[in-house]
């Protein structure tokens, strides 16, 4: 052999004169899987319960050897600080080599277990647990099939079968509590969870010790997570045949896309079974509530820490740095954060650095990170140290900028109102702003009357609110209800379900009419929808000067002595257009108003009534809130919309599920042969 040869072509020599046999073989989890569902439609159930346990055992087997390969590879073979491109090309080589020998010695030829797309989706869906929980009824074997149901049901809570299900379960006979396990759990998430359930109780030691364990898990699944990143990417509008691109673009594309999975699985281990959105401000908080378990327990060593880690990701939030504060002069001494979590913050920072640095082809806002942060439910009083209640909020990171400038000629309004009935009282120029509009008769008084009675039933005291009866003013109540939880009343016969159709057929009509009369050239998405009502309290109306909500922009932070609006976190940045739908008018106050930026000077007033219909966009540009409701109660349907199809509201997408299972009833009830694979 040539030894002034560069590495690289020692290399290949090497890689072409050695040849590697395949020790093992682990049959194709999609193969199985077909064999599966084969077997179910031929009655053959025994058949369809090994096939496709042996599918999932073989899935979770190739994922596993995927990890430990990479990882090992990466360990035998890693990038150094400095080199030359030659050098760097071995090294991505020996390890494309290296994962080959790994994977072929574990599990037989790599081309076997590509698999695709849609398969991969029916296994993040957790499908074969809908086909195993009915094969292994049919086997008569309950307590199994309690576990798939219940297994299946945690990733697709809409599914309304899958809950009638479960409940006939729980009455069989054989079939007891500990049957109803998820056999997906993801050990990090199940830990935190009980954790924070002791943790309620006032067990802090035995919350302690959990959620440490959640910790250590987290942090082995997101090296996971970030291991099963490294295998190949799709390139969005690239044909990779016909890539024209240069060899160090291709690679610089590449390893983008490889940032951003990785970036993405701390949204990911956040995020539970079936979801769209993760638990907000999921990593920090188990530090948040570790250093009051701790101060609890009077181990203030750990709490400083916890504390002090804790700020690493919310650096000088008020109630944290009180506790530093705290904790630091009863220790007569100050204290150093976390290892772990200083190193994953460092990592995390820098990975956002390099992608948008990194990002030649990638939008800005779809390469844009996420950021967790805890904006609430603290304890008001003076008590020191803090500790969390458990809620949280999710809010995507941004830079600080100014967001009152608004270029009037990229915005458009004046299209079609859709519907007959519905009638422009006034634009933008009207309400004397930017992208208003206020519109009447978009629902009848019937509709108004009938959605009234609706929230007379289901809507409850703080719902929406996070608990707070009375979030904005002390002098009324808010109550409220979501889409989902309408429907679900629906369902369970406890209001009409045509009434509890018509509030998400309505918040339908409001969304068409928003995304036309704007002109939006995208999708205008549900972000959160809420039938709300404020009730003036009796006694509390004399003299009054505060406002039933104060002035305030929807995806913004108000700063009226700047004279700006800033957009960044606590603000729901993502929300791009908000309405406000009134179902009566028959209270005193409670008019809505817009402001300038000095949430002083009135631009527009509008008294509520049946059917009429405030639209505005939703950043800076049109500050807006309530006057006080001084008698009476004030209904209304309240929408918040997103252009973003990643902040869609979760319980619309299951409210939407169930408005189609309810479709489809009927087909369900007449005990046709229905796939399971169709979602409800």
């Amino acid at each position: 052999m040539n030894t002034n040869a560069s590495p690289v072509v020692v290399f290949l020599s090497l890689v072409l004169q050695s040849e590697v046999f395949s020790s093992a073989f682990l049959e194709p989890y999609d193969l199985l899987y077909d064999n599966a569902v084969q077997a179910f439609y031929t009655s053959d159930y025994g058949s369809a319960v090994r096939h496709m346990e042996g599918a999932l055992s073989s899935y979770a087997q190739v994922r596993r050897t995927k990890v430990r390969c990479r990882l090992s590879c990466q360990d035998q073979h890693p990038f150094e600080e400095t080199h030359s491109d030659l050098r760097f090309f071995d090294v991505v080589l020996r390890r494309a080599a290296c994962m080959s020998q790994c994977i072929e010695e574990k599990l037989g030829t790599q081309s076997l277990h590509r698999v695709s797309e849609d398969v991969v989706q029916d296994f993040n869906r957790r499908i074969p647990y809908n086909y195993l929980q009915l094969a292994y009824l049919k086997l008569k074997q309950p307590d199994k099939a309690a576990a798939a149901a219940h297994t299946y049901f945690q990733a697709n809570p809409e599914h309304v079968e899958m809950r009638q299900n479960l409940e006939q379960y729980k009455d069989l006979q054989g079939v007891n509590e500990d049957h109803f396990v998820d056999r997906e759990a993801r050990p990090h998430q199940r830990s935190f969870s009980e954790a924070v359930r002791l943790y309620d109780k006032g067990d802090y030691d035995g919350a302690i010790a959990l959620f440490e364990e959640a910790l250590v898990e987290y942090y082995k699944a997101d090296v996971e997570c970030r291991a099963l990143c490294q295998g190949p990417q799709t390139f969005e509008g690239h044909d990779h045949l016909r890539y024209r691109y240069s060899l160090h673009e291709l690679i610089s594309d590449h390893f983008t896309q490889v940032l951003h999975c990785e970036h993405e699985c701390v949204r990911d281990l956040a995020t539970r079974p079936g979801r769209l959105s993760p638990m907000e401000n999921y990593l920090p908080l188990h530090y948040d509530y570790l250093q009051f378990a701790f101060f609890k327990v009077d181990r203030l060593e750990e709490a400083l820490r916890c504390a002090l880690t804790y700020l690493l990701f919310h650096e000088g939030e008020e109630f944290m740095t009180e506790n530093v504060d705290y904790y630091s002069e009863v220790l007569g001494h100050d204290g150093e954060p976390r290892e772990k979590g200083a190193w994953y913050l460092r990592r995390h920072k820098q990975e956002l650095e390099l992608i948008l640095i990194g990002s030649r082809i990638m939008d800005a806002e779809f390469v844009e990170g996420n950021y967790w942060r805890s904006t609430g439910g603290r304890d008001d009083s003076n008590r020191i140290p803090s500790g969390t209640d458990g809620w949280m909020e999710y809010v995507p990171i941004s830079d600080k900028k100014n967001v009152t400038a608004v270029d009037p000629q990229l915005l458009k309004e004046g299209g079609p109102l859709l519907y007959d009935s519905v009638q422009l009282v006034q634009n933008s120029v009207d309400l004397n702003g930017t992208q208003r509009v206020l519109l009447d008769h978009v629902i009848s008084e019937e509709e108004c009357g009938e959605l009234r009675n609706l929230a007379h039933y289901v809507t409850m005291a703080g719902d929406g609110y996070r608990g707070r009866t009375s979030p904005h003013t002390p002098n009324e109540k808010f109550e409220g209800a979501t889409v989902l939880k309408t429907l679900q009343y629906g369902y369970e016969g406890r209001v009409p379900m045509k009434s509890a159709r018509l509030f998400y057929d309505t918040s339908e009509r409001a969304r068409q009419i928003i995304e036309s009369y704007f002109m939006l050239n995208a999708t205008l998405h549900f972000s959160y929808t809420h039938l709300v009502c404020r009730t003036a309290i009796t006694g509390q109306q004399d003299h009054r000067n505060d406002l039933s909500h104060p002035i305030h922009a929807d995806n913004c932070l108000l700063d009226p002595d700047a004279n700006e609006c800033w957009k960044e976190p606590p603000a729901y940045t993502y929300r791009d257009y908000s309405a406000l739908l009134y179902l009566n008018g028959d209270f005193e106050g409670g008019e809505f108003i817009f402001t300038e930026m000095d949430a002083k000077t009135v631009t527009a007033s509008v008294k509520p009534a049946c059917g009429r219909m405030v639209g505005f966009s939703s950043g800076g540009e049109n500050p807006h809130g309530v006057k006080a409701v001084t008698r009476g109660q004030r209904c209304a349907v309240a929408l918040w919309f997103t252009l973003d199809p990643l902040f869609r509201e979760l319980e619309r997408l299951q409210a939407d599920e169930v408005i189609q299972a309810l479709d489809v009833q009927s087909v369900w009830t007449q005990g046709l042969n229905i796939n399971p694979k169709d979602e409800l």
